[in-house]
């Protein structure tokens, strides 16, 4: 009896050669991935690995309209590598409908200035574009709605583009905001005639403004208000924000201004002249500023000094230190010189160290020094 339970066994346990593993992995894709997607990809040289990675799921529906996607590109003036770059980054879009990505493209062209810009515009947002087909009617009518207001068509692909989002929800929402910023902007005294610029800049610097809520803009206003900011003063906040005014609260704006007050030991009225001429101090937290402060003390920078320059706290302690090395090496003590010519982007940083190097290496001219003359 125990004999033959051993056969049995045996004959059933045989061993069985094992797969090498390319194939056990090809074989393992090939049950579920829909081989003509990944076949099409391969053509166009997406990188396939990093789809199976990051977004494996899209090689396992069907349909898929790979080839249709990467021909309308094509037709688009895109090149092989850019179809590459998209599918790869945002392989979703072999999974849209022709039919519905033309109908995108129609939209788009609506703002686009040409297909090129478009094609433009795909690569480095490609989410935005290949969206779903229920989103279209409110796309068409936020397009209209922000060409109503006779916005430039960059900044409403600008839009499109940054923040979906705002273009793929009623256009009701949008109008909303847009009135609580035009309304904002006139109660505190800004021109209308100079409103569209305004809100075009405002909108261009930060598009995710439209996606927070009106009432967060009020509380904000409010609460500027009763720390001491003139209407004039408001207004000048507003522009200079960028938009970032709806990104704060008061709760943290409060906190903020209690450790700027205390940190720099000054009165409520000096702290309001830099906040306005240093907006940033009202949203960076107090670990950010804390960081800052002590990094320009360290190194060997007066309190005076920062607050004649208070935009200085919108650099990282790293960038500081680094154009100190810089300007020190070329004899510029900042311990006793300006703060400006730390100030701004890489490029203004560069403008100001040049003219400096350029100040120290010409000769100065004595008008009434005698010309040398050839013997």
């Amino acid at each position: 009896m125990l004999r033959s339970i051993a056969t049995f066994l045996c004959l059933r346990c045989q061993p069985v050669t094992a797969l090498p593993l390319n194939l056990r992995s090809r074989a393992t894709h090939s049950v579920a991935e829909n081989q003509q997607t990944v076949e099409a990809l391969y053509d166009l040289s997406v990188d396939i690995q990093k789809v199976r990675k990051l977004k494996g799921w899209v090689l396992l529906q069907s349909p898929a309209y790979t080839k249709e996607v990467a021909e309308l590109l094509k037709n688009m003036g895109a090149s092989g590598p850019i179809i590459a770059h998209i599918l790869t980054s945002h392989p979703e879009a072999v999974l849209c409908n022709p039919e519905q990505i033309y109908t995108q493209k129609e939209l788009w062209m609506s703002v686009c200035p040409n297909q090129r810009e478009l094609v433009g515009v795909i690569e480095k947002f490609p989410a935005s574009f290949f969206t779903s087909s229920s989103h279209h009617d409110n796309q068409r009518n936020n397009i209209s709605y922000f060409q109503s207001l006779n916005l430039n068509k960059r900044v409403i692909t600008k839009l499109m583009a940054s923040a979906p989002q705002s273009f793929s929800r009623p256009v009701e929402q949008n109008e909303l905001m847009v009135h609580t910023l035009q309304h904002a902007y006139q109660e505190l005294g800004g021109e209308e005639a100079n409103m569209k610029i305004w809100l075009q800049k405002l909108l261009s610097q930060n598009p995710f403004v439209l996606l927070k809520p009106p009432e967060v803009l009020r509380e904000n206003f409010l609460f500027l208000r009763d720390k001491g900011f003139s209407t004039p003063q408001l207004l000048h906040l507003l522009s200079r924000l960028k938009g970032f005014v709806a990104e704060l609260n008061p709760d943290s704006m409060r906190h903020t201004l209690l450790y700027s007050q205390d940190t720099i030991g000054c009165s409520e009225t000096e702290l309001r002249g830099i906040i306005l001429r240093c907006p940033a101090l009202l949203y960076y937290p107090e670990s950010t500023l804390a960081e800052r402060f002590e990094g320009l003390l360290s190194a060997g920078i007066s309190m005076c000094q920062i607050t004649a320059t208070p935009t200085v706290l919108e650099l990282t302690t790293q960038i500081v230190n680094y154009r100190i090395q810089q300007l020190k090496a070329r004899g510029y003590d900042i311990r006793t010189g300006s703060l400006e010519v730390l100030n701004g982007t890489k490029k203004d940083f560069e403008m100001s160290f040049g003219k400096l190097q350029l100040r120290r290496e010409r000769p100065l001219f004595n008008p009434v020094a005698p010309l040398k003359a050839d013997d």
